[in-house]
């Protein structure tokens, strides 16, 4: 769920900034009023590209420390399974280090 709401949040940055690439491009051609509104335009959609970013990093930020704090209250209620499955874990990537 967390991995769709990124991407969907990185699908709308990109399309806000090719948005106003676009507008800049348009009024590079331009002068006068019509030329200072696209530039505003442009600016606003890159503004909104930037706050809508940072959001999102806040939320993965949010996340992750969630997931931190879930692991380790894991870690702490059993010792004994992190250990084993740590230890698994480094035995398979041994295993798999090994045959190349």
């Amino acid at each position: 769920m967390l991995e769709s709401n990124l991407k969907a949040v990185n699908d709308d940055v990109k399309k806000l900034i090719k948005d106003a690439q676009a507008l800049f491009l348009a009024a590079a051609d331009l002068t006068g009023d019509k030329a200072d509104e696209m530039r505003n335009r442009g600016m606003r959609l890159l503004d909104k590209a930037v706050v809508t970013a940072q959001e999102a990093q806040a939320s993965a930020r949010v996340a992750g420390r969630e997931m931190a704090d879930s692991a380790e209250s894991y870690v702490k209620d059993n010792p004994w399974g992190a250990l084993t499955t740590a230890a698994g874990v480094g035995f398979l990537v041994g295993v798999i280090l090994t045959k190349r």
